[in-house]
């Protein structure tokens, strides 16, 4: 999945605005403009587009830093936020969105349930490791695109899954 295609499906999940995108961008220490996020959520085919604009690694680590400042507030004092200077995986994505939106294991299993991807008790545990545990598994983009099927499913059950 590119961080285009990740940022759109957390943006339509959450249901957040163009204010709120860059106010989040914000808090994740990245300077957008209204303008430039309606470009971040270009599809596929408008990719080709000269105004498409390709989300970068740090662009989206700064998104997903500053969503969890938004959700769950500021680190404790004397403790500051790890650095997001290295390269953006599926699993670092999914570990902060988890941090993010508070997700204990059995919401985690649910939501890939949800989103058509069940996983046995030990399956999430495995993607959060450090990639030097010998345990560490690779979300593949599979079971990421599945996850955010899966939340926007329990974020906006009314609302139409939005198409692979």
């Amino acid at each position: 999945m590119n961080n285009n295609d990740i940022l759109r499906r957390i943006r339509y999940a959450l249901d957040l605005p163009d204010a709120r995108m860059v106010e989040v961008f914000a808090l994740g220490g990245q300077t957008v403009t209204p303008q430039e996020v309606r470009t971040y959520m270009l599809s596929e085919e408008e990719q080709d587009d000269e105004y498409a604009v390709a989300c970068t690694d740090a662009l989206l680590g700064g998104f997903l830093d500053g969503l969890i400042i938004d959700l769950r507030g500021p680190p404790p004092a004397g403790r500051s936020a790890p650095p997001s200077s290295h390269a953006l995986t599926n699993n670092l994505t999914l570990k902060k969105l988890r941090i993010a939106l508070n997700l204990k294991e059995d919401a985690m299993m649910a939501i890939l349930h949800a989103g058509g991807h069940p996983l046995s008790r030990g399956e999430p545990t495995a993607l959060f490791r450090k990639p030097q545990h010998k345990h560490y598994r690779a979300c593949g983009d599979q079971v990421l695109r599945k996850f955010l099927k899966g939340l926007t499913m329990r974020l906006r059950p009314t609302d139409a899954a939005p198409t692979q």
